[in-house]
């Protein structure tokens, strides 16, 4: 289905006039992190994830489905675009769980220019995501509706850190090295189907909300605004899907039944 603006705008209640400036980032940025879920659900039930932006747009936008940092980023991008942003993909390697090892660059992102000053956007970091784009100064901490956060170099690359308490979160490193299309269809074919990928063990979703919370399901566990709360079955996990996610899961093409989405998570909680 072909890439609409309109319904892209009708999907993340975005209203009035849009134009390649700061505000329009700034909205867009907080609203489809706000309106479409961060999810991995055809990551655990062997679909493949197309990339295209038909594809995409025709997952996110017309099913009502949520995606990960491919689809969340396409999305955003194309939209950017249509509304004449100029912007550059960028490839991350993930810190978060402070592997001993240098990670692949498996995390996609991008640098928007506005105005001749370059702003770093993502919406496809799951929980610890940006909810506005940051500027690409070095150094500052930079308050967003859901955290401050922070740029600063790390050998040749950049770092991008979330303060938690008194303490800084490596989430990602990067360089600017422009990627493309075939770098994410590599990277999207690594995560979605390499045994050990932690997609493929572990149920994730995210929507955040504009009073600066965020809903998140890992497994069993449904966290609203900090409060935990452990579901019982897979019934009860897939109603919250619906209910507090807010996900659509009745498309013909991108729905996805009870039973079909039962013995995908039972494998996975057991």
């Amino acid at each position: 289905m072909a890439f609409d603006l309109n319904a892209y705008f009708a999907r993340i209640h975005f209203t009035g006039d849009s134009a390649p400036d700061l505000s329009t980032l700034r909205q867009l940025h907080l609203l489809q992190t706000c309106a479409i879920p961060f999810e991995n659900l055809d990551v655990l039930l062997g679909r493949r994830i197309l990339l295209d932006d038909d594809s995409v747009f025709e997952k996110l936008v017309t099913a009502g489905r949520g995606g990960y940092c491919y689809e969340q980023n396409a999305l955003l991008r194309r939209a950017l675009q249509e509304i004449g942003f100029q912007v550059e993909d960028l490839a991350a390697r993930v810190l978060i769980t402070r592997p001993e090892r240098m990670p692949a660059c498996t995390h996609r992102l991008q640098l928007v220019t506005v105005a001749q000053e370059r702003w770093l956007a993502d919406v496809g970091f799951g929980g610890r995501t940006l909810t506005a784009p940051l500027r690409f100064e070095l150094d500052s901490e930079q308050t967003t509706p859901h955290g401050v956060y922070r740029l600063t170099r790390l050998e040749d690359d950049y770092l991008l850190s979330l303060r938690e308490g008194e303490d800084w979160l490596p989430l990602y490193r990067f360089d600017l090295q422009r990627h493309y299309a075939v770098d994410f269809e590599v990277a999207n074919h690594y995560v979605a189907t390499w045994p050990e990928s932690h997609f493929r063990h572990h149920l994730m979703l995210c929507l955040h909300v504009f009073d600066g919370g965020n809903i998140t399901l890992n497994n069993r566990q449904l966290t609203v605004d900090g409060k935990k709360q452990a579901l019982a079955d897979a019934s009860a996990v897939y109603q919250a899907l619906h209910s507090r996610l807010r996900l659509r899961l009745d498309s013909p093409k991108h729905g996805i039944d009870f039973e079909t989405f039962a013995a995908a998570f039972n494998l996975i909680s057991a």
